[in-house]
């Protein structure tokens, strides 16, 4: 029974890891195609269209990240070593302030569309 469980837990984990290499895949090309597009339209505004394209990015990769890390977390769920539990942490640790420091930035371009200081980031007017 144990053996079934952390068989089925490491085919998830493995579908989890998968969906967020999809995710990343999608919108990497998808930013690839609408930078290609401002690049080549030339916007009104080019700075505005590269930030919205590189925003859209991070988001995306972002959820990503969460899908890697709960991939991570039911891999060591299989095999709860010290070792495997240190590294666990270490990457949660490092994808949580990467994504933290995404979520500023996608904070402070709202706010900064609102006309609105946003917490922890500068205003730009």
């Amino acid at each position: 029974m144990e053996d079934t469980v952390k068989a089925w837990t490491g085919l998830v984990a493995t579908g989890v890891e998968a969906a967020a290499a999809l995710i990343i895949t999608l919108a990497a090309l998808i930013a690839t195609w609408r930078a290609t597009g401002a690049f080549f339209a030339r916007p009104a505004a080019p700075d505005i269209a590269k930030e919205r394209i590189r925003l859209d990015l991070a988001r995306w990769l972002a959820v990503a990240l969460e899908f890697a890390l709960a991939a991570d977390i039911l891999r060591t769920a299989i095999t709860p070593s010290w070792d495997e539990i240190g590294k666990l942490a270490a990457i949660a640790t490092l994808r949580t302030l990467l994504n933290y420091f995404l979520q500023r930035e996608i904070d402070g371009h709202t706010a900064r569309q609102r006309g609105t200081p946003s917490q922890g980031v500068e205003s730009e007017s």
